[in-house]
């Protein structure tokens, strides 16, 4: 039986959403001034997570390119390279990587957009677009304007990356 089963057997335990403790932990690095240690993002978050368990999510965000790390002295120091957006992105390129029909995902995810979202999605292809021949090493929003051209009309990979180079 779990330890807060034990504590209170009538409390409902209840299951973080997937994704939702790397949101957590990402957010508290953001509010970091300098890099920071999995301690510090441990005490951050609160809530009673192990220590382990805040490790194993930064090794899984850094996996993802969300984080970077560094080691200081007999540990390691952590600080963001990504956003909330940006990992969510990151999961959305992956999930199509994942499909054989892009161009039917992409199509299936476009038709059941409402009405708002398309015109921003639009909008946003259109910046993309405009903004083609700018200077590709102009930050990550040009990355992120690279994942959308790149994924969309097949010049490259998912990441903007051309095949074969993304891991």
């Amino acid at each position: 039986m779990a330890q807060r089963d034990r504590e209170d057997p009538h409390r409902p335990s209840r299951r973080r959403g997937q994704g939702e403790l790397e949101s957590q932990v990402l957010g508290a690095l953001r509010e970091a001034q300098d890099p920071v240690t999995a301690a510090w993002v441990q005490e951050r978050l609160g809530g009673g997570l192990a220590y382990t368990t805040v490790v194993t999510i930064l090794t899984r965000l850094l996996a993802k390119d969300a984080v970077a790390r560094e080691r200081r002295g007999r540990s390691f120091v952590w600080r963001p390279t990504a956003d909330v957006a940006g990992l969510a992105a990151l999961k959305m390129r992956r999930l199509l990587d994942g499909e054989s029909d892009r161009e039917a995902v992409l199509a299936s995810f476009v038709t059941a957009l409402p009405p708002d979202d398309e015109q921003v999605l639009r909008a946003l292809l259109e910046t993309a677009h405009a903004t083609d021949g700018a200077d590709a090493t102009d930050g990550a929003d040009v990355v992120g304007r690279a994942d959308v051209v790149g994924g969309a009309d097949g010049a490259g990979g998912a990441d903007g990356v051309p095949d074969g180079t993304e891991d």
